[in-house]
């Protein structure tokens, strides 16, 4: 009996007949790959929906909860975590202020510098969806044994390093 195929090895399929002097052999990965992250982006956008959230806030959010103790990081360093412009950073902790799941104060050391701390109530969101959202992601990878999850988490490092060595060199 043969394995189960899924759209991309139709795509392949199809490429394979047109451009049969092409290894079309990258597109096994790396399409599987997009898919999924299309898949897993239509997950999160769900779970943190019903928090209430978007990804954008659920990203600030987190980064501040991971820095644990006294949940505060500078714009700027959640800028470098979250990979987003000053102008995106900004906006986006204006809303969590509006809604009260942050706070803005100066920095005591250095009054031109502002430090964003996560409020209570936005620990509390960001930890129930944080739960909500890895039951999902459990739910999503229950076809794959703990060793393969291991295996396959080692190889999109591997990837996803070598990935962002190639994409920093071409910069």
């Amino acid at each position: 009996m043969s394995a189960p195929r899924d759209d991309v090895d139709h795509i392949i399929e199809a490429w394979s007949q047109e451009r049969s002097d092409l290894d079309l052999a990258p597109l096994g990965v790396l399409s599987r790959v997009t898919r999924i992250a299309k898949h897993l982006d239509r997950l999160r956008r769900r779970v943190f929906s019903a928090h209430d959230l978007d990804v954008s806030a659920f990203d600030v959010l987190a980064t501040l909860r991971r820095s644990g103790e006294p949940y505060q990081l500078s714009p700027t360093v959640l800028r470098q975590h979250t990979m987003v412009t000053s102008g995106a950073m900004t906006n986006r902790i204006h809303r969590l202020v509006q809604r009260g799941l942050v706070t803005r104060t100066p920095d005591s050391d250095d009054g031109r510098r502002a430090l964003v701390g996560l409020t209570p109530l936005g620990r509390s969101v960001v930890d129930r969806a944080l739960a909500d959202l890895l039951r999902e992601e459990e739910h999503a990878l229950r076809g794959l044994s703990a060793s393969d999850r291991e295996a396959l988490s080692n190889l999109l490092r591997t990837l996803s390093l070598e990935i962002s060595d190639a994409d920093a060199s071409e910069a």
